[in-house]
């Protein structure tokens, strides 16, 4: 097995992973949204809540695998994958199931991934130097705080969910070029020089897992797993692009179909996300604390 396929394999269970601790984090934020008695237990002590970091780390680990043994622009948009793992999971946890329209969407994923993979050029790894470093950290620190002050300053829970996301997925994003700094070499000296790299992996691994769990609470499943889904994999490419000399095949003729591929992807995206008009308009009045699923998980009408 060549290194390339084995780095598709690892990132598709971690986006299995990341789906379900998605699927949870959400569940945990819905019954957070409930009225209850004061003194409801905290967020430590939900079984949910450490079921979704456990999955979180693993998917984290996959992920980490996956970039020692192939490019940030292959195994970040991978990533997209989470949101057509999440169809058959909450199928299974929330009791929608998929219609045609999640599996039109989950195709049109598919497909585009497909393509950038096809697209993709194998090139001789580089990491970050330690100037590169140094930038890259505090601009994403600052573009974090920027986007969490202003969502902290906004009172609709729909934008203040979108910002939040947007800032996970930065963290996230940025957390995975750092990753594929340390993953170039394993070795303990390798290591221990590169420890400043480490911190601040986990330090964007938390904030972003903090700010993900944030968005959950004010914009339901859908919205802000696609935000992030789609704003991590822009960071980490963009940046793996320009600071590690990736890129894909053909040079600027690769361009229109790169972008092609990548429209196709979003595009599917956007089926799986977007709620149809008045799809679940009826369930939210019977069920207000179920926040609206993809109209693609809603289920179809029975006679």
């Amino acid at each position: 097995m060549s290194d390339l396929v084995l780095s598709v394999v690892l990132a598709a269970v971690s986006a299995v992973c990341y789906a379900a601790a998605a699927v949870l984090q959400e569940r945990v934020a819905a019954a957070a949204r409930r009225p209850g008695p004061p003194g409801r237990k905290p967020l430590w002590r939900s079984t949910r809540w450490w079921g979704s970091v456990a999955l979180n780390g693993s998917g984290s680990v996959l992920h980490v695998l996956a970039l020692g043994f192939g490019p940030l622009s292959v195994v970040q948009p991978l990533g997209v994958l989470t949101l057509v793992f999440v169809l058959p999971l909450a199928a299974l946890w929330v009791g929608r199931r998929a219609g045609r329209t999640g599996w039109r969407g989950a195709l049109l994923v598919s497909a585009g991934l497909a393509g950038l993979l096809a697209l993709t050029a194998a090139r001789p790894a580089r990491t970050l130097s330690g100037p590169d470093q140094l930038t890259l950290a505090v601009v994403t620190l600052v573009v974090f705080l920027a986007l969490v002050v202003t969502a902290w300053g906004t009172e609709r829970p729909g934008v203040r969910s979108a910002l939040m996301a947007a800032a996970a997925g930065a963290a996230f994003g940025t957390a995975s070029v750092f990753t594929k700094t340390v993953a170039a070499d394993w070795s303990p000296a390798a290591l221990v020089e590169r420890t400043p790299a480490v911190a601040v992996t986990a330090a964007l691994a938390v904030i972003g897992l903090l700010a993900s769990q944030a968005s959950y609470r004010d914009g339901g499943l859908a919205a802000p797993l696609a935000t992030v889904t789609v704003v991590n994999p822009v960071v980490a490419s963009a940046a793996g692009i320009a600071l590690l000399g990736e890129g894909f095949r053909y040079g600027a003729a690769g361009a229109l179909p790169v972008l092609a591929a990548a429209v196709v992807t979003v595009y599917g995206l956007v089926v799986l996300t977007v709620r149809r008009e008045g799809a679940t308009g009826g369930r939210a009045a019977a069920e207000p604390d179920r926040p609206p699923l993809p109209h693609a998980l809603v289920p179809a009408s029975r006679p």
